[in-house]
């Protein structure tokens, strides 16, 4: 199934951030599992208080699949796989639980994709052991309508946003850093988007790294098949945690390309001064030969090709020119 990005972004702008942490009959915090229904409307998913009876978690992977398929106990919940959607099978490997279902996942229409989608990983991410989870269809993965694998998704890609402003539709500029087509340099390109409030920018700088340039200049310098698991920042300093896809090397595209495409596309955000990539959470490995993931980069533009690098400069000469004028130093 192909699943536009654009449309996915308008979409969780409509849905997503109402997905509903509220229970059923109980609060929350009397329950230590889930089940993620749709509401009567369905609109936004529900969660509903579960105990399991497993004894391992192998076997409580399998019950809250169980619960997901069947009914909702109540008239207020419908259940968000379509009953003609089937979850064939499922594995886990290294923290990765791979679920396969069958071709009628394909015939949902966008909107309700998204919320089965939504609910399926809200309701399997609980269970001990389980740190990412992928869609196939069939023996192939789901794809969006680029062609391209929709990667792993956690809770966090499904933001919940509790405040009042939960439907506000934003749009901003962003500024991101790509490679240029021989792979020895960083291109400029600012992109105008279009996000709902409970998305963070971080987030979406780093989709749009990896999804490529608008323009027919340039290409993602981020290695192909590379996922993000989770993005987040503390104190000025962005955490981005990929898989291990972003280990593959590609030597088409220089080593500090790869890095600073993404430190100085994350630099541009306000909230952001310095930036910390790992893999998988690892951060006790080596991209290639000398950049150690357990050090902190700052923005660094040495790297932007010949024009972007003038026009730089001479923003820079702008600006000091701006400081002598101010000073009574202006020739």
């Amino acid at each position: 199934m192909r699943v536009g990005r654009r449309m996915l972004v308008l979409i969780s702008m409509l849905f997503l951030f109402g997905l509903s942490a509220g229970c059923g009959d109980s609060p929350k915090e009397a329950y230590d599992y889930y089940i993620y229904y749709l509401n009567a409307d369905r609109t936004k998913t529900v969660a509903v208080g579960y105990q399991p009876n497993a004894e391992d978690n192998k076997e409580l992977i399998q019950e809250l699949l169980g619960e997901i398929l069947w009914e909702a106990k109540g008239a207020a919940y419908q259940r968000a796989i379509p009953k003609d959607v089937r979850i064939d099978s499922w594995k886990l490997e290294d923290g990765q639980l791979c679920l396969y279902f069958n071709s009628a996942y394909l015939e949902m229409d966008n909107i309700e994709e998204v919320l089965c989608r939504a609910a399926v990983v809200r309701t399997l991410i609980q269970p001990e052991g389980v740190d990412c989870i992928s869609f196939y269809v069939g023996d192939g993965p789901l794809l969006d309508e680029e062609g391209k694998p929709v990667g792993l998704m956690t809770e966090e890609s499904f933001i919940e946003n509790p405040g009042e402003q939960i439907n506000t539709i934003q749009t901003a500029n962003i500024t991101l850093y790509f490679s240029n087509a021989k792979g020895d340099a960083l291109l400029q390109e600012v992109q105008e988007i279009h996000y709902s409030s409970n998305i963070s920018l971080e987030k979406l700088v780093m989709e749009q790294l990896l999804k490529g340039p608008q323009g027919d200049k340039g290409r993602s310098a981020i290695p192909d098949g590379t996922k993000l698991v989770s993005v987040s920042v503390l104190d000025g300093v962005c955490f981005v945690n990929l898989d291990e896809g972003f280990m593959s090397q590609d030597y088409e595209v220089a080593e500090p390309i790869v890095i600073y495409s993404i430190v100085n596309s994350l630099t541009e955000l306000t909230n952001v001064n310095k930036v910390q990539i790992s893999v998988k959470g690892n951060t006790n490995l080596t991209y290639r030969e000398k950049f150690e993931l357990s050090s902190i980069y700052e923005r660094n533009l040495d790297y932007l090709d010949g024009s972007a690098k003038t026009q730089e400069s001479l923003l820079e000469e702008g600006e000091e020119q701006v400081v002598d004028a101010s000073g009574g130093a202006y020739d």
